[in-house]
């Protein structure tokens, strides 16, 4: 299973359920690593997208603990229990894990594989991701140069769980 984030240079990914930043080669690599593929998400990450639509091309699994939510699109889950039960139905590689903060945090010991869009600033934010450098069982096994949209530089990272 993988997971993909946007995080700033403290792990921060997010501010009154908004992204810190949108950087159109990270939007255009997160629609190339998920379009055709799994996405699952948090109901507040779901209504942070336009429209608070699904997205397209993709199949979307939303959990939340809300009995009477739905979603025309989506499938709606109601507990971990009841999401790694869906997520048997595909391919582990298939399956991407998109926020927000406790989706993440809940998910991350299932994931072999994390995109991380490593953003160096340091945003106002209240929801942030774990922090996968202090964490011995993640490794870096690939990174880019150094790319710059304005005057914000970035690189995009892929960590492995270490087996």
């Amino acid at each position: 299973m993988n997971l993909i984030v946007n995080a700033d240079k403290n792990w921060a990914i997010g501010f009154n359920n908004k992204l810190l930043v949108h950087i159109p080669d990270d939007m255009k690599f997160f629609r190339q690593m998920t379009t055709g593929k799994v996405v699952v998400m948090g109901r507040k990450t779901l209504e942070s997208f336009p429209n608070q639509m699904p997205l397209a091309k993709r199949t979307n699994i939303v959990l939340t603990t809300d009995k009477n939510y739905t979603k025309k699109d989506a499938i709606i889950v109601h507990s971990q229990e009841e999401l790694l039960e869906e997520l048997k139905k595909y391919p582990s590689e298939d399956i991407y894990i998109i926020g927000g903060e406790s989706i993440y945090k809940m998910m991350l010991p299932y994931c072999n594989t994390a995109h991380v869009t490593k953003v160096d600033y340091e945003y106002k934010a209240d929801t942030y991701f774990p922090n996968l450098d202090k964490m011995p069982e993640w490794k870096i096994t690939a990174d880019s140069e150094e790319q710059t949209y304005f005057d914000l530089e970035y690189v995009f990272l892929k960590y492995e769980r270490v087996k």
